[in-house]
């Protein structure tokens, strides 16, 4: 039987920052962590697009809206630090047409409201930013946002985790728990705290300790199609005005660390959790589970289901992915976009009583335990303050 004071329950961004700060409140305490994987960088941690938000997307009284201006500059600071490549290449939000303009309002004043640096600009002067850039009239620029190689950063985090005294148990699965004890593929473990940042299974780990009773994870999978022109063919990262309704920020080009440039993602519904590549990782019973809650969203939804999953479908199509692509800049041709990138994981909570995707942070707990249920995008650009949120809750909860 293995011991110890804190014990988290998966090692990628999130896991490791709660880890790593548990040690900086409570440094005289053990913390150690459970990763199934043999690195921390083989689920959505490590898939991630690598862009660090600014945080205007979201509505003010929301958790993201709270956390990511502070996550954007801690995260920046901590790769200039480490030396680590980031890419400060801002983004531009462009219009398709006038109808357009009503949600850019909307979102310079969420940008406003959240302190952040967002700037109206004319087409021109978008194009004077990015000259392949379409746009209707008018843009918004945040200067802010950038990019990292996030396998770089969440490698670093890593190495910092094992030497301020985070033990790190790599293949190492939990399976279940018993009473007070967590049976996993390595033993048993006994633990005075739990906090569960276990991703794509937080909900199924959260029920074994008496939460995520009105949630489940809905996984949705994203993939990148790259670019094969020269570094530095743009020169910044274009988004379209999101449907601000849901979570997904829609089809963009992305400039990556190194310059190189990838359009999508999708947001395709899996048919299981680690769906990544085929019939890889294939799991019937959450095959038959997640086709029993989808065609449950498709007959009755908050959100239209039924509408998503069909625009996301047509994505698989490359040709598809490019036309979509190509409303926002000049010159993007399939010819161009041949290769696929490293396929990504959203673990995307929805709340099944109302049938609704949760758009904020989710998380749920109390003096034993404490569960993260939905971290999704900008999750990675929040990990630090979002850590220290958690670890106020937990301090809390054992007041």
């Amino acid at each position: 039987m293995k011991t110890t004071d804190f014990l988290v329950i998966g090692g990628g961004v999130i896991g490791l920052s709660i880890a790593r700060e548990l040690k900086r409140r409570f440094h005289d305490s053990s913390v150690s962590v459970l990763e199934k994987e043999d690195t921390s960088d083989r689920h959505a941690s490590g898939r991630n697009s690598g862009v660090l938000h600014a945080g205007f997307y979201y509505t003010p009284d929301s958790l993201k809206a709270q956390l990511t201006k502070t996550g954007n500059a801690l995260m920046t600071q901590y790769c200039e630090s480490k030396c680590l490549p980031i890419h400060r290449c801002g983004k531009l939000v462009v219009a398709k047409d006038r109808q357009d303009h009503a949600s850019m309002d909307v979102l310079l004043a969420r940008g406003q409201a959240n302190a952040i640096a967002l700037e109206d600009i004319t087409e021109q002067q978008a194009k004077e930013i990015e000259p392949r850039v379409k746009t209707c009239e008018r843009a918004l620029f945040s200067p802010t946002t950038s990019t990292v190689d996030p396998v770089k950063v969440l490698q670093s985090i890593v190495d910092d985790a094992q030497c301020e005294g985070v033990a790190i148990h790599y293949h190492t699965r939990y399976e279940e728990r018993k009473g007070g004890v967590i049976q996993t593929s390595s033993g048993a473990y006994e633990a005075g705290y739990i906090v569960n940042a276990a991703g794509l299974y937080a909900d199924v780990i959260a029920r074994e300790f008496g939460f995520s009773d009105r949630y489940q994870i809905l996984p949705f999978k994203g993939l990148y199609l790259y670019s094969n022109e020269p570094v530095g063919s743009f020169r910044t990262n274009i988004y379209p005005v999101p449907d601000l309704n849901n979570p997904f920020l829609g089809v963009h080009v992305t400039v990556n660390v190194e310059g190189q440039a990838k359009i999508g993602p999708t947001a395709i519904p899996a048919f299981w959790r680690e769906q990544y590549q085929g019939f890889d990782n294939l799991n019937l019973m959450e095959l038959v589970d997640l086709l029993r809650r989808q065609t449950g969203l498709l007959l009755s939804s908050n959100f239209d289901f039924s509408r998503l999953a069909f625009q996301e479908l047509r994505k698989y199509s490359r040709s598809h992915l490019i036309r979509l692509a190509s409303t926002l800049a000049h010159d993007i041709v399939v010819e161009d976009y041949t290769r696929w990138g490293r396929p990504g994981i959203r673990a995307q909570l929805i709340d099944v009583k109302r049938g609704k995707l949760e758009m904020d942070f989710v998380i749920e707990g109390d003096d034993k335990s404490m569960h993260v249920l939905n971290a999704v995008s900008p999750g990675f650009t929040c990990a630090m303050p979002f850590s220290s949120y958690v670890c106020e809750k937990i301090v809390q909860a054992l007041a």
